[in-house]
C-alpha cells in the first residue's frame, strides 16, 4: 500500500518498483504489507572462487594472442609427426602460463583477504532493547545499527540518534568522494529517544551510485495519531566507508547493504591501460609471424620443387610405405607446412612477456624506494599502484595538471578583506592602494573608512554564514584569551582552535573574523553564538541553511536575532553575487575583487538582506514544502534558493591566499624544457588561475595570451556562436598560420619554435566549442581549438567541471599522432582525468585518497613529478626498449641457421638444435642476463637527466 501510494505521489506505475519500503527494527506498522527481500551485507570485490579460478584463468590467458598461438603450435606438434618434440613449446608455454596464473591468483587472494576482513568486522546491532554483537555480513535491511566515534559505518544508515545534543554527527568521506573535511549529518526530527518504542517505516529510491542524492520520507506511527511524515534527504544518509568523528556514539537503521551500498555501486575496476610499447610488441609479433609464414612457404614450396625432380623424392635408401604413396599430396603439403611452421616457430618469443612484465614489477620497486620521494611531513613516499605504464613516464608529451592542491598547497590563510569599496589588510605596514590609504590593524581603528556598523555587519556575517563546527574537545581553548590593543580582546595569532568544517576556505574566513575580534563560538540546538569586540555574547536562531552548490556557486544561512528581526547572510563567487545586489554597490567592491585575484587570491563577495515576516513565513513553507518534495526536490530546493537570494546588498568580499607547492614553478619550468605541454585545468576562477600561471612560469611575462572565455564572446554586432568561430579563426591565424615553420628534427608533436601564446578558455565556452547549437560546426571547432592549443606553449582552462577535464584529457589524447598524456590531480574532482589520461597521478594531498587510489602512480608533491619524469621515466623507456628490440633479435638470429640449414639438409625439417637447448634457450640462457640489464642499466645518470630537462627528448629513436 505504502509502495503504491508512493508511485502515485511519484506519477510512476504501479507495476514499476521504484522505491523499497523499509521496516524500522523489522517492527510490522498499520499498513504493512508483505517485506520485500534484501541483499545481504556481503562485499564481494573478488575476481574468482577456488572452483572457477582454473577455467576462468585459462580463459582469460588464451585471449592473449601470443598464448593461444602457442597453444596451437603445441597441439599441432602433439598431433601432426613433426620434427620436434612437443616439450619445446608446450614446456615454455606451461612456465608462462603457470607464473602467470600465480601472479593473478596471488592478487586475488589479497582482495579476498581484504573482502573477508571487511564481512567478517564487529558491528554492534539492536535487537529486542539489546546491544547484540554480529559480523558486518549479517546485518538486514531494517536493523539498528550502533557506530561509535572513528569507527567506519557498515552499510548506509538512516541517522536516527546522535550522542550529541543538537542532534548531529560529523562524518569524513574521505574514501568515498576523496574530501577529508568534517560533514555534518542531521537525525530525523521528532524519532523517539527510546529506539526500541520507534514504530516507523521508510520509503526511499531503490540504490543508485550518486553519493550526493537521496530521496526519501519517514512515516512515524504514534498510538491514536495520524502517522508524521518527515523528509529524509542526503543529510540523513551516513554512507558505507564513512567515518564517524566528533561524535561519540550515533544510531541508525540499515536502507541499503552489501552490493547495494552506493560505495559499492562506485566501484568499478579501473579500465586496463595498455602502454605504447605493448602495443609496439604486438606489431612487432605481427611482423615476425609473417616472417615466419614466408619462411614455411618457402621451404615447403623448396621442398617439392626439389623432389619434383627425379630420384630426389625417393631415394633408394629411403622407399615410400604404401601408405605414404596413397595419401592425399595437398593434405601432405599443409602437414610439411605446418612441420615448418613448429620448425621455425621459436622466431616468436614465448617467454619475452613474462621477462617484460618482471622487468616492469621490479622495476616499480625503485620508485617506491627512491629516499628523494619520501616525505617527512606525512611519513609516506611513492607509491606504485600499476607497474605496466613505467616506460610510458619517458614519453609524456601533454601534462594536465589541477590548480588547488596541486600546484597550491590548499593551505588557506584570510589576507584581507573589503568593506563596502575600504580596504582593510590585518598587517603591520602602511600602503596605498586603489587610492585609500591603508591603515592595518584591527577594524576598529578603521572607523573613518566604512562605518562602525558595516564592519560589525560584515564581520558577523562571517561568524553566521558557514557549516563550521567547534570540536567538543577543544571547548576548553576558547577560554585562553590574550590581552588585546587598547583594551580589545584578539586571539592568540598562532592558536589553532579546533574548527571544523567541509571547505578549508570557511575556516580561513572565521579566523579572518576571529583576527578582527569576532569569535564563532559553536552551534547549540540550533543556536549560534559569537563574541563580538565588546566581549558580548550575540545568539542567533538558525533558521534555515541554504547549501552551497556548483551550480549557484554561493552559499546563505537564515538566522534570527534575540531582537526578532530575520537576516540572510550569503556568500559567494562574485559572478554569481553581483546580478544579485544593487549595482551602484557592485563597482565600489569589483575592483577591489579583480585586484585580489589577479595578486592570486580566493574571492569570495558576502551580501545580507533583512527578510519582513511576510518574505521569510513564504520563505520557510516554500523551502520546507521542496525539502519533502519525493519527486524533483533538487530543482524544487534549487528554485526557492534563487528566489530567496534576491535584492540583497553587498557589504563587501574576502581575499584567501592559497599558497604555491614547494618548487612548483622550477617543476613545471623543468618540464616545458624537456618540450612537455603543460595544461591547467582548474574550477577556479579566471583571474585567480591566471596569477598562479604565472606564478609558476606557465606563462612568461612576454607570453601573448589568447582568451576564449565568455567575457570576449560578448558582442551587440554578433551571436556567441558567430563571435566564438571568428574568435577561433582569429587565433587559428595568428598562432598556426603565421606561425614559423617547426624546426627540422624535431621528431614528435612538440615544437619549441612557437613559445610566445597562452591559451585561456573557461567551462562554459568550451561547452560552446564542444557542443555547438549546430552539429555541423562540431568538427571544426573542436579541430580548430586543439590546432590553437597544441601551437600555445601552456594553456589554462578555468571553471572547469570534473567532466570537462576529462574531456580535454581524451580529445588531445585522440587527437592526430595519439600523444601520450599525463594528469596529475589531488582531489576527488581528479578522478576523471586522472582515469583518462595514459598515466595518471595522485598527490597525497589534503583532499582525502581518492586520487591517489584511482591513479597509477602517487607522490607526496608535486615537486617529485620532476624526477619521476624526467629520470626514472627516461631510464625505463630506454630499458625496456633495449629490452624488447634484443629479444627479437635474438631470436631472429637464433632461428635463421636453422632456416639456412634447410637447404642443404632437402627441407627434411631436420633441426639444427637439441630439444633441450630449444626449450631452456628463451626461459633461462638468454632471459636472465638482459632482464639484469633492463633493471640496472643507466646509461645517463640521474643527476645529469635532472639537470639537462631537454635529454627527456632525445630518446625517440629508441622505438
Amino acid at each position: 500500500m505504502l509502495r503504491r501510494r508512493l508511485n502515485r505521489l511519484c506519477g510512476g506505475d504501479e507495476k514499476r518498483v521504484d522505491s523499497r519500503t523499509i521496516y524500522v527494527g523489522h517492527r510490522p506498522c498499520p499498513d504493512t504489507v508483505i517485506p520485500s527481500k534484501f541483499c545481504d551485507n556481503r562485499i564481494v570485490s573478488s575476481k574468482y572462487t577456488v572452483w572457477n579460478f582454473l577455467p576462468k584463468n585459462l580463459f582469460e590467458q588464451f585471449r592473449r594472442i601470443a598464448n593461444f598461438y602457442f597453444l596451437i603450435i603445441f597441439l599441432v606438434q602433439v598431433i601432426v609427426d613433426t620434427p620436434t618434440s612437443p616439450v619445446t613449446s608446450g614446456l615454455p608455454l606451461f612456465f608462462v602460463i603457470t607464473v602467470t596464473a600465480i601472479k593473478q591468483g596471488y592478487e586475488d587472494w589479497l582482495r579476498h583477504k581484504a573482502d573477508k576482513e571487511v564481512n567478517k568486522y564487529p558491528v554492534t546491532v539492536l535487537e529486542d532493547g539489546r546491544s547484540v554483537k554480529k559480523e558486518s555480513e549479517k546485518i538486514k535491511v531494517g536493523d539498528v545499527v550502533e557506530v561509535v566515534e572513528d569507527e567506519t559505518f557498515p552499510c548506509d544508515l538512516i541517522l536516527l540518534q546522535s550522542s550529541r545534543e543538537d542532534g548531529t554527527c560529523f562524518v569524513t568521506t574521505a574514501s568515498l568522494d576523496g574530501e577529508s573535511n568534517h560533514k555534518t549529518h542531521y537525525t530525523v526530527p521528532d524519532t523517539e529517544k527510546d529506539l526500541q518504542a520507534l514504530t516507523a517505516t521508510i520509503e526511499c529510491e531503490q540504490p543508485q551510485p550518486d553519493l550526493y542524492k537521496f530521496v526519501g520520507r519517514m512515516h512515524i506511527y504514534k498510538l491514536e495519531q495520524e502517522p508524521a511524515v518527515r523528509s529524509l534527504g542526503p543529510e540523513n544518509l551516513l554512507l558505507k566507508g564513512a567515518t564517524l568523528k566528533n561524535t561519540k556514539k550515533i544510531y541508525g537503521v540499515a536502507v541499503y547493504t552489501g552490493m547495494e551500498t552506493k560505495m559499492a555501486l562506485n566501484y568499478q575496476g579501473k579500465s586496463q591501460k595498455r602502454s605504447a610499447v605493448e602495443k609496439s610488441i604486438n606489431a612487432f609479433l605481427l611482423v615476425y609471424l609473417c616472417i615466419l609464414i614466408s619462411k614455411a612457404v618457402v621451404c615447403t614450396t623448396l621442398k617439392y620443387v626439389w623432389q619434383s625432380k627425379e630420384g630426389q623424392d625417393e631415394p633408394w635408401y629411403n622407399q615410400k610405405t604404401q601408405k605414404e604413396k596413397d595419401s592425399n599430396m595437398y593434405l601432405k603439403m599443409f602437414t610439411d607446412f605446418l612441420s615448418f611452421m613448429v620448425l621455425f616457430n621459436f622466431i616468436i618469443p614465448v617467454s619475452m612477456y613474462v621477462t617484460v612484465e618482471m622487468q616492469k614489477f621490479l622495476g616499480s620497486f625503485f620508485i617506491t624506494w627512491d629516499k628523494d620521494f619520501f616525505d617527512p611531513e606525512i611519513q609516506e613516499g611513492a607509491l606504485v599502484n600499476t607497474s605496466d605504464l613505467n616506460e610510458e613516464l619517458g614519453q609524456v608529451e601533454y601534462v594536465f595538471t589541477d590548480k588547488t592542491g596541486t600546484l597550491t598547497q590548499n593551505n588557506m590563510e584570510f589576507i584581507e578583506c573589503c568593506i563596502d569599496g575600504f580596504q582593510y589588510r590585518y598587517r603591520d605596514t602602511q600602503s596605498e592602494l586603489d587610492g585609500f590609504t591603508v591603515t592595518d590593524g584591527p577594524v576598529n581603528k578603521l572607523q573613518q573608512k566604512a562605518g562602525w556598523e558595516k564592519e560589525e555587519l560584515f564581520l558577523r556575517a562571517l561568524c553566521l554564514c558557514h557549516t563550521v563546527q567547534v570540536k567538543e574537545a577543544g571547548s576548553e581553548v576558547l577560554a585562553d584569551q590574550v590581552d588585546g590593543i587598547d583594551g580589545l580582546l584578539l586571539p592568540q595569532p598562532e592558536e589553532e582552535r579546533g574548527f571544523i568544517a567541509s571547505s578549508p576556505d570557511e575556516i580561513a574566513l572565521v579566523k579572518g573574523a576571529m583576527k578582527y575580534g569576532f569569535t564563532f563560538l559553536g552551534l547549540e540546538s540550533k543556536s549560534m553564538k559569537i563574541k563580538n569586540r565588546q566581549n558580548d555574547i550575540e545568539e542567533y536562531k538558525l533558521l534555515h541553511v541554504l547549501n552551497f552548490d556548483p551550480v549557484r556557486r554561493r552559499m546563505s544561512v537564515i538566522v534570527q536575532t534575540k531582537s526578532g528581526e530575520t537576516l540572510l547572510f550569503c556568500k559567494g563567487a562574485d559572478s554569481s553575487i553581483f546580478p544579485r545586489v544593487r549595482p551602484e554597490e557592485v563597482d565600489r567592491i569589483r575592483m577591489h575583487v579583480e585586484r585580489n585575484a589577479t595578486e592570486g587570491y580566493r574571492t569570495l563577495c558576502v551580501a545580507y538582506k533583512q527578510l519582513s515576516a511576510e518574505e521569510y513565513a513564504m520563505a520557510d513553507t516554500g523551502l520546507r514544502e521542496a525539502r519533502l518534495a519525493l519527486q524533483d526536490r533538487e530543482e524544487k530546493l534549487m528554485a526557492m534558493y534563487n528566489q530567496v537570494e534576491t535584492g540583497m546588498s553587498l557589504i563587501g568580499a574576502t581575499a584567501v591566499e592559497d599558497r604555491l607547492q614547494e618548487e612548483a614553478a622550477e617543476t613545471m619550468e623543468a618540464l616545458q624544457g624537456a618540450g612537455m605541454k603543460v595544461w591547467v585545468l582548474t574550477g577556479d576562477k579566471m583571474e585567480t588561475a591566471k596569477s598562479t600561471c604565472y606564478a609558476c612560469r606557465l606563462f612568461q611575462r612576454g607570453t601573448e595570451l589568447l582568451e576564449l572565455t565568455v567575457r570576449t564572446l560578448e558582442d551587440a554586432r554578433l551571436k556567441r556562436d558567430e563571435k566564438l568561430y571568428e574568435l577561433l579563426q582569429e587565433y587559428h591565424r595568428k598562432a598556426v598560420q603565421d606561425a614559423p615553420p617547426v624546426k627540422a628534427g624535431v621528431t614528435r608533436s612538440w615544437s619549441t619554435a612557437n613559445q610566445d601564446y597562452g591559451f585561456i578558455i573557461d567551462g562554459a565556452t568550451l561547452s560552446l566549442v564542444m557542443n555547438p547549437l549546430r552539429d555541423a560546426d562540431a568538427s571544426q571547432y573542436k579541430s580548430l581549438f586543439l590546432q590553437i592549443c597544441q601551437n600555445c606553449t601552456a594553456v589554462l582552462c578555468c571553471r572547469m567541471a570534473p567532466l570537462q577535464k576529462a574531456q580535454i584529457v581524451k580529445m588531445v589524447k585522440n587527437s592526430k599522432g595519439s600523444p601520450i598524456t599525463l594528469s596529475i590531480g589531488d582531489g576527488a574532482n581528479d578522478v576523471s582525468m586522472i582515469l583518462e589520461a595514459h598515466v595518471g597521478i595522485g598527490i597525497k594531498g589534503k583532499e582525502g585518497r581518492q586520487a591517489v587510489r584511482n591513479s597509477d602512480y602517487a607522490i607526496p608533491k608535486l615537486k617529485h613529478l620532476k624526477k619521476l619524469l624526467l629520470a626514472h621515466g627516461h631510464l625505463y623507456y630506454v630499458r625496456i626498449a633495449h629490452l624488447v628490440q634484443y629479444f627479437f633479435y635474438k631470436n631472429l638470429c637464433f632461428i635463421l641457421p636453422q632456416f639456412l640449414y634447410q637447404f642443404f639438409c632437402g627441407y627434411s625439417q631436420q633441426p639444427l638444435y637439441d630439444a633441450a637447448y630449444l626449450t631452456m634457450y628463451n626461459i633461462c640462457f638468454t632471459s636472465m642476463p638482459i632482464l639484469a640489464y633492463s633493471l640496472l642499466e643507466q646509461h645517463i645518470s640521474m643527476e645529469i637527466l635532472l639537470d639537462n630537462a631537454a635529454l627527456y627528448r632525445y630518446q625517440s629513436s629508441c622505438f
